[in-house]
């Protein structure tokens, strides 16, 4: 039984699946603007249908010497004004949302290395779990799937990391962003955020996972040669299994893990067995 991957498949079009209010109003605003260009598409090309037809050689011999239309000047002005507006309006409020902090739950510190993530958990309650989370290679990947008790395609190429942030479903999460060398860029497209990585600034954005599952993103500020293999992993799981990971972080990450995957198998084999 394959996990869910951030609302990944294979050949996908469109955006990643939402698993969050911020990533619902991207693909609204995604579909609302759609419909306005092609609106717009159509009516252009009707346009160019009518002038082809009605202003060729053949159906006007005698072309106007019309050298100027004051209604159509000011209509194709104070059109594409309005139009520009209506997608501006949600498109601001969208970007407000995103880093507009609500109360929040838990923080994590993300800061941007060449060419890796480090995590800390900066709350009192789960200071001393910090760690480094660099990309599996590919002969890496088929002994962390065996660890884990996963088909290698559970373990994606280019975006599995050995360490992943573990997160609580349904817990607002206040992530803040760092670098330490040069700009990076910590994107989630599940989640709706995407935000630069800036050495010597301290950015903000918070998301809210409302399923459980393991979810993908990557570094999307261009940052060196090996920009392309610095990919991001979170791992959302119950409050109960993030509870028991934590205690056990505290003094062993790698343990942690271990006890987390296996508690994870434990639920999918229980959950196969249900059917």
């Amino acid at each position: 039984m394959a996990e869910v991957s951030g609302g990944m498949s294979s050949w996908q079009l469109g955006l990643q699946n939402s698993v969050t209010t911020v990533m619902d109003d991207i693909h609204w605003f995604k579909n609302f603007t759609l419909v306005i260009i092609t609106v717009i598409t159509l009516f252009v090309l009707a346009l160019l249908l009518y002038v082809m037809a009605r202003f060729s050689r053949k159906a006007n011999p005698t072309p106007s010497r019309t050298s100027h239309n004051t209604m159509i000047e000011v209509a194709w002005t104070v059109v594409p004004i309005l139009i520009l507006v209506v997608i501006a309006v949600p498109s601001f409020r969208l970007l407000y949302k995103q880093v507009e902090l609500p109360a929040y739950d838990m923080t994590v510190k993300a800061t941007g290395y060449q060419w890796y993530w480090g995590y800390e958990y900066t709350d009192e309650a789960l200071a001393g779990i910090s760690f480094d989370a660099l990309m599996l290679k590919d002969d890496e990947r088929q002994k962390v799937a065996d660890e884990r008790g996963v088909p290698l395609q559970d373990v994606p190429r280019l975006l599995a990391t050995d360490y992943e942030v573990i997160i609580p479903v349904n817990k607002t999460v206040r992530v803040q962003v760092t670098a330490a060398d040069v700009i990076h860029s910590f994107a989630m497209p599940a989640f709706g955020i995407k935000i630069d990585a800036i050495p010597g600034r301290l950015n903000e954005t918070w998301f809210n996972a409302r399923e459980t599952g393991i979810y993908y993103g990557q570094c999307s500020e261009l940052c060196g040669k090996d920009h392309a293999f610095m990919p991001i992993a979170i791992r959302v799981v119950t409050q109960e299994q993030f509870d028991a990971w934590a205690e056990a972080a505290k003094t062993d990450v790698d343990s942690a893990n271990k006890q987390l995957m296996a508690s994870i198998a434990a639920e999918r084999k229980m959950a196969v067995a249900a059917r």
